[in-house]
């Protein structure tokens, strides 16, 4: 990866935040670097270089405060990461909480198979990975997290809202905040209440927000 990608990160972290060591700055790197590999192969992301660490690394971290917000409000330690494709949003996440763990959940044995090679690779211990649907798994999870931009709909939340522990929450990575607010309404009768955080990606000149979703409980 060239060194404006890598400034970009560093100096994106500093305005997200993050405090940064050299080592967890360069298995981002790293982690982006394998992802570049494996988009030879498999087209994980549309994205190189400077975008892959703005579009997907950045974007996948912008939420860091409200995560550390919401696991000391309610001493979570769980997240899992529903559809992450090639680890987007749980491996940055992982990296920045090694102290909470992480599922990885994807359908799809390729990427499966690739994340299995990214965990071993740059030796993440806080990280497992599932292949299963949602309707299949059997886990539960303080948070849920996805960033696929898909409108809300009802039979999908109904079946994430099942992985969540009781007093579990969904973490949904989102655009525009007005869409969120249409969208709402196709899950109303699922969830007990709803938050729009919005998000700032550094050099990204898109909106983005996350959406804090808890269950109706049964």
């Amino acid at each position: 990866m060239d060194i404006e990608a890598k400034q970009i990160l560093s100096a994106g972290l500093a305005s997200l935040n993050i405090t940064a060591s050299q080592e967890y700055c360069d298995t981002l790197i790293a982690y982006a670097e394998l992802i570049e590999a494996g988009n030879h192969y498999h087209s994980f992301v549309a994205a190189s270089g400077r975008d892959l660490v703005v579009k997907h690394i950045l974007d996948s971290l912008a939420p860091v405060n409200i995560f550390t917000n919401l696991i000391a409000a309610n001493r979570y330690n769980t997240i899992g990461d529903f559809g992450t494709g090639a680890g987007l949003p749980g491996i940055p996440l992982a990296l920045t909480f090694p102290d909470i763990h992480f599922t990885l959940i994807d359908r799809m044995t390729k990427r499966i198979q690739f994340l299995e090679s990214v965990i071993a690779k740059l030796s993440i211990n806080n990280v497992t990975v599932l292949e299963t649907q949602a309707e299949h798994c059997k886990m539960q999870f303080d948070i849920v997290t996805f960033r696929a931009f898909h409108p809300f709909e009802y039979k999908l939340f109904k079946k994430l809202f099942k992985l969540c522990t009781p007093n579990g929450v969904i973490a949904a990575y989102k655009g525009k905040q007005d869409r969120v607010h249409s969208e709402i309404i196709e899950i109303a009768n699922l969830m007990e209440s709803y938050t729009v955080k919005p998000l700032t990606v550094p050099y990204l000149n898109e909106e983005r927000c996350l959406v804090i979703i808890k269950p109706r409980l049964h």
